[in-house]
């Protein structure tokens, strides 16, 4: 335990959420939830709006549609949620070298090895900065906790929500944490605290008053022992700069249960690649195969196979998890997948059966490039694709980014019924207007993400965008699929919007004008409305 809270906790106020709210003008202020939209998606982030409503982060979508349906359902867009954190983390590395990231959002910094603060005044000097500066580079904000130790600046960040500071000075530790449910403590969880209960401990205070002797009866020596110390507000974890990752999986909950062997076998192969593509962007390799599967009636089945040596052959990957999954029965639904590698190292053994697998692989190439040259088939393959491609039907998911060759970027508020619905507006920008198109028309695309802050219309493509009109209202977003229609955001509209269905599409342009409605609140799209989004 330190004698000065030098140990810094950063933590994002609802950061998806914040983040889309901050891209998107017409969203601020209102209930917003990023996560999987299908039927069996689940909560990433919900905004402090969407909470009040009880929506919370790994909830079942469907569960939040229903506490909340008039909130904006949107799909997450992870490259942006990576730009922001790696700016986030840029300020916190010019702090201290001894930074620790607990995940996009979240870290912890070593004041003291950086040489930036060494007393209560000057860590709390530094938080204070930190959080001016992040607003400035992001346009988001971000919770900080300080103390002598890492658990409680984690607990001091959480009591600082939403953006704000709260510095626990050394020595106030159990004052601080007695009333406290025994939740609050890193490591208890349901079970824990429901043994706890029945002992009857509630609070931090109790936990510490039961002694040690007594919490190692409980819940054994390990644990018990460790959480007597948490109670007393002891804890003298290091901040590490770099936390070795055990494992790296991915995994996919499908809408509707694979019953096909054929086409599980078909996700399991394609989990396989993108497990290894992650394996090697880590500059990792692995020893160890994971296959899960979870079936229709939720029960998960795990089984493993360990290789000769590490690797990070996407053959060998893929052969691995083809023979785990020949062990497990899916006749009955396969609701969940997922393929992982343990056993890390950072270097890799060759692998016979892999190499073997390669050469077969790449002569199976050989011949069919070589028919296909005997035949002219390959002149053609060009061609070939785009038409493929141009078949293909596109999937508008609410959220994403798209540009219109006539009105500019926007960002998609609905699809369904053979239309997409998009709102064009900047980050920059008062809350901008909507239109209705047709999913195949060619003059939308999808788009690029625009920075949250320093843009502008100078800036933009967008710079001719009409300006939003206040009497518009708002047309229904249609869910995707169709049939779970729900609004996107929580605005009034007309009753002729209401009755009206769909809107008429104009044969011309393949776009619909909204109907005229009552006029909708809105908040400016300065720095300062995003720096009162809080969400964690």
């Amino acid at each position: 335990m330190r004698r000065a809270p030098t140990i810094l906790h950063l933590d994002m106020d609802a950061f998806f959420a914040a983040a889309e709210q901050a891209a998107k003008p017409s969203l601020r202020g209102k209930p917003v939830v990023v996560g999987g939209i299908g039927g069996r998606g689940v909560v990433s982030t919900a905004s402090y709006e969407a909470r009040v409503f009880g929506v919370r982060s790994a909830m079942p979508t469907a569960q939040a549609r229903r506490l909340c349906p008039n909130a904006a359902y949107l799909t997450p867009r992870f490259h942006v949620y990576r730009q922001v954190s790696e700016k986030v983390m840029a300020l916190l590395h010019e702090l201290s070298p001894l930074v620790e990231p607990l995940s996009l959002d979240e870290a912890f910094v070593d004041l003291e090895a950086g040489g930036v603060a060494d007393d209560a005044a000057s860590a709390r000097a530094v938080g204070e900065q930190l959080r001016r500066d992040i607003v400035a580079v992001t346009g988001l904000t971000g919770s900080v906790g300080l103390a002598g130790a890492k658990m409680l600046a984690k607990i001091a960040s959480e009591q600082a929500k939403p953006d704000g500071l709260v510095l626990i000075e050394p020595g106030t530790e159990r004052e601080l944490l007695g009333p406290m449910t025994v939740r609050t403590l890193p490591g208890v969880g349901p079970a824990t605290a429901e043994a706890l209960r029945k002992a009857g401990i509630h609070t931090v205070a109790e936990t510490a008053e039961a002694g040690e002797a007594e919490l190692v009866r409980l819940l054994g020596r390990a644990h018990g022992a460790g959480l007597y110390a948490m109670a007393l507000g002891r804890d003298d974890r290091p901040v590490v700069a770099e936390r070795d990752a055990k494992s790296i999986s991915v995994e996919d909950t499908f809408e509707v249960d694979l019953t096909d062997r054929t086409r599980v076998r078909a996700e399991v192969m394609r989990l396989a690649d993108r497990c290894v593509q992650r394996l090697r962007a880590a500059g990792r390799s692995g020893r160890t195969v994971v296959l899960k599967v979870r079936n229709y009636d939720f029960s998960t089945l795990t089984r493993s196979e360990t290789q000769r040596g590490p690797t990070d052959d996407p053959a060998v990957v893929r052969e691995a998890a083809g023979r785990l999954l020949d062990l497990i029965d899916t006749t009955g639904g396969v609701r969940l997948l997922g393929v992982g590698v343990t056993g890390l190292a950072d270097f890799t053994q060759e692998d016979l059966f892999a190499q073997v697998a390669t050469e077969r692989a790449a002569e199976e190439a050989r011949l069919v490039e070589e028919a296909r040259a005997a035949d002219g088939a390959a002149a053609d393959s060009g061609e070939e694709e785009a038409e493929e491609a141009a078949e293909r039907p596109r999937k508008w998911l609410p959220g994403l980014d798209v540009v219109h060759a006539e009105y500019g970027p926007g960002w998609v508020q609905g699809s369904g019924l053979g239309r997409v619905t998009v709102r064009f507006e900047q980050p920059w920008s008062a809350p901008g207007r909507v239109r209705t198109f047709l999913v195949d028309d060619p003059a939308l695309t999808p788009g690029e993400a625009l920075p949250l802050v320093g843009g502008g219309p100078q800036d933009s493509a967008a710079a001719d965008v009409p300006p939003a009109h206040e009497g518009e209202a708002h047309p229904p977003m249609a869910a995707d699929p169709p049939s779970s229609a729900a609004p996107a955001v929580a605005e009034p509209s007309s009753p002729a919007a209401q009755s009206s269905g769909e809107p008429a599409i104009r044969p011309n342009s393949r776009s619909a004008e909204p109907a005229v409605g009552r006029p909708t609140a809105s908040s400016p799209a300065s720095s300062a409305s995003v720096a009162e989004i809080s969400s964690r």
